[in-house]
């Protein structure tokens, strides 16, 4: 028997994020659906599944959003053929062109519908938009708030400059998409790397100070690390300081020091 024969109860979204409001719907199913589409995730794709401890089945968008809202309850019934409770948010929209609502979603699906109130924090409301937008304002400790969590990003190894290694620091460069990425600047991080978790600082934005190209590479702390590929996990902690040109490589080497030490001195006061 497939898995959603078993499914009696499922919650349905986007879930950019699996961020604290997320986290209320979830919690009073067995099952999350998310409705998938391409680009600007906070967490993107499969990567939902990394927070989530209930089987998670994707929709992608363009193969639905040309269905009607009585066509997409029909599909629901038909992937899950013992459905009894669906469980979304107060804002939830279906359907082509929106046209469905929680009103609807009553009317349409003959099982219980549980329809969420709105979640705040500190009377912020927490949805999706809300936390890209302190994202781009460099408010990450709010961001990790409403998240319930670092927020994280997930990037392949690529060869850098080779500056780092020969006149800064040993920079471990990843190739990032498919995320929305912080404001650019240097931040507390930890990075993982295969199963292990280490301190680290990382940059973020166009490196000014030498070859112009938009960078997101991370310097572990205190580690000799060899050669590192495959795919690399970053957690942001806290805005160190914004990005900027330096007068050379000598300037930009004694502001990287500052910024290892500030990073040092974070962990140091937060085990």
């Amino acid at each position: 028997m497939q898995l959603t024969n078993k499914i009696k109860s499922i919650t349905i979204g986007s879930f950019d994020g699996i961020h604290l409001g997320h986290q209320v719907l979830i919690n009073q199913v067995e099952a999350v659906v998310v409705i998938e589409r391409n680009g600007g995730y906070l967490t993107s794709g499969y990567r939902r599944s990394n927070y989530l401890d209930k089987p998670c089945f994707f929709y992608h968008f363009e193969k639905i959003y040309q269905l009607s809202a009585k066509e997409f309850v029909e599909k629901l019934c038909i992937d899950f053929p013992q459905l009894e409770t669906i469980v979304v948010g107060y804002d939830f929209e279906f359907g082509h062109k929106k046209e469905g609502n929680t009103t609807l979603l009553k009317q349409l699906f003959q099982g219980e519908i549980v329809v969420v109130d709105e979640v705040k924090v500190d009377d912020i409301s927490v949805h999706s938009r809300t936390i890209k937008h302190y994202l781009k304002d460099e408010n990450l400790r709010l961001v990790n708030r409403l998240l319930g969590r670092p927020l994280s990003i997930e990037g392949e190894v690529v060869l850098g400059q080779g500056l780092g290694k020969k006149e800064l620091v040993p920079t471990i460069n990843l190739n990032i998409y498919d995320y929305q990425l912080p404001k650019n600047g240097v931040y507390v991080t930890r990075t993982k790397i295969g199963d292990e978790w280490l301190e680290s600082v990382s940059f973020v934005g166009i490196r000014q100070t030498t070859d112009e190209a938009f960078a997101v590479e991370t310097y572990v702390l205190d580690r000799e690390l060899g050669e590192v590929k495959g795919r690399v996990t970053l957690e942001f902690l806290e805005f160190i300081r914004e990005n900027r040109k330096f007068n050379g490589l000598k300037a930009l080497k004694t502001q990287i020091n500052l910024d290892i030490t500030y990073t040092k001195n974070y962990f140091k006061e937060n085990r």
